[in-house]
């Protein structure tokens, strides 16, 4: 058993020796829907879920003579989302066909952009292990969507719905060096394409897929291994796994002295590999030239500006405007402007609310977890929310005014869930007023004192935490209704004053 476990051992240290000597170089090409009402080049729909081949028209299928018409709404999407990464525009700009087999877009080829992008030399920032890391993009482009292949036994069906659909493809330069640096990345991607609106980036309606092009040179080495693409994958986290699976099976061929070749991979979800499934084209492959039903882009200033100054506050600005405004910490801030609905929502509540002091790290705090974990278990986001950011802050208002404890302000916080009734008239309706007066508090506090003399005469010899025994039946005599910080108070008076008699 010794034995088996130093040879275990041994093949764990080669292994990991092994992976020092090799540094990983990641570049993403990231596909995101661009969120327009209808297609790219015709007026059909791009609603999800929709019955198959439903969405579609003369033009979407490819019928003989139809002629694209180009939206103007993908390109301004495009640009946008290019100001807000620092990138460059290009005034002029044109489209080409991409030549190759799409058996799930009739045409057979793919309208796209090649040699004059909308957007190119831009930017993205991202904090890494409490650094500030930078990215380059190489470009982002405007394309259109392929169809859907449903495979079953032994033939396949086809639904168009998706094809001509608009993406903005973004491509980084192979600058990223890990799979937690891909993630971070594509989530910090993914918040500022949802502030901007430009599309929704949901995953699971297939809104943003990434492609990961993965290599891998001994430390030091100044040019690039050998690259293999791994396509079409449909969430951030199968990114993050099928670069840690891509970058060990790389390794491992070389030192059992084989050779990585250039390929396109895909990722088996299942069984946790990638596989092979073709080997890498280039440009020359796919034998691209302009487009020639389309004309030549020529975008003028007054559009670039109007576009730049309808950009928003971006969630890293957004995040330290609320660390210093509302005096939250990083992680907090953090968390509320991870999606602008969810900054949005927490925005309102502090303005509606009127304690601007002790309020805003409250309402952190209860949308965070109570608010939350409700909405995940319902399914909704939080734009959908059955509590208002107005109704919120109002019960927030109420514990802080000390008309309600915290016990009972989560107790009407489930009701006003269900019903998205307000607060005050929720206290009113169940009876839930706190009880502040003082000849009654008294009488219960006296009567807990009698039940518990034990800690009574504790908390008088000096153990402080002893109160809480007393304080805790007063809450339960009082149906959590009793002011907890009047109750406290009265307790120590009392104590105070009979030292004598306990």
């Amino acid at each position: 058993m010794l034995v088996n476990i130093l040879i275990l051992n041994n093949k764990i240290n080669k292994v990991n020796n092994e992976m020092e000597k090799y540094e990983t170089m990641i570049g993403l090409e990231v596909h995101m829907q661009i969120n327009t009402k209808s297609k790219i080049f015709c007026e059909c729909s791009t609603d999800f879920g929709c019955q198959p081949n439903s969405n579609t028209c003369v033009i979407c299928t490819s019928q003989p003579g139809a002629l694209p018409l180009l939206n103007k709404q993908a390109i301004e999407a495009v640009v946008k989302t290019g100001l807000a990464l620092n990138c460059k525009i290009n005034v002029a700009s044109n489209f080409s066909r991409k030549q190759y087999f799409y058996p799930d877009l009739p045409k057979n080829y793919q309208i796209t952009q090649f040699s004059l992008p909308l957007c190119y030399n831009g930017t993205l920032k991202f904090i890494y292990k409490d650094k500030e890391k930078i990215i380059n993009i190489q470009r982002i482009h405007l394309e259109e969507d392929a169809g859907k292949l449903i495979h079953k036994d032994n033939y396949s069906l086809l639904d168009l719905n998706r094809a001509g659909i608009g993406l903005m493809e973004l491509v980084t330069s192979p600058e990223l060096h890990s799979a937690e640096e891909s993630f971070i990345f594509l989530n910090t991607l993914k918040d500022i394409v949802e502030y901007l609106a430009t599309s929704q980036c949901n995953m699971e309606q297939g809104q943003m897929r990434c492609d990961v092009n993965i290599s891998i040179r001994q430390v030091n080495q100044q040019t690039l291994g050998t690259k293999v693409e791994i396509k079409n994958l449909n969430s951030i986290s199968a990114v993050q796994d099928a670069i840690n699976y891509e970058y060990a099976r790389q390794i491992k061929t070389l030192t059992d002295g084989g050779k990585v070749v250039q390929e396109t991979r895909a990722w088996d979800s299942k069984l946790n590999i990638t596989k092979s499934t073709r080997p890498k084209e280039n440009c020359l492959d796919y034998r691209y030239f302009t487009e020639p039903n389309l004309i030549p882009l020529n975008l003028n200033d007054t559009l670039i500006t109007k576009l730049y100054k309808e950009i928003p506050e971006l969630p890293y600005l957004r995040k330290q405007r609320f660390m210093v405004s509302y005096q939250l910490n990083a992680y907090d801030a953090s968390y509320l402007t991870s999606t602008k609905l969810l900054a949005d929502y927490y925005e309102k509540a502090v303005k509606f609310s009127k304690n601007n002091k002790i309020a805003p790290k409250l309402l952190a705090n209860w949308i965070a977890t109570e608010l939350i974990s409700k909405l995940n278990v319902s399914k909704l986001n939080i734009d959908k929310s059955p509590v208002t950011s107005e109704n919120l802050a109002k019960l927030i208002d109420l514990i802080i005014s000390g008309k309600i404890s915290g016990k009972i302000a989560k107790q009407i916080f489930v009701e006003m869930y269900k019903t998205s009734i307000d607060p005050v008239t929720l206290i009113n309706k169940m009876n839930m007023k706190q009880i502040s007066n003082e000849s009654i508090i008294i009488a219960l506090c006296n009567e807990s004192i009698k039940e518990n003399s034990k800690a009574a005469f504790e908390f008088q010899t000096g153990k402080v935490k002893a109160i809480d025994y007393i304080v805790g039946t007063v809450m339960k005599k009082s149906k959590g209704k009793a002011n907890p910080q009047l109750v406290v108070k009265i307790i120590k008076e009392l104590l105070k004053n009979s030292v004598n008699k306990i």
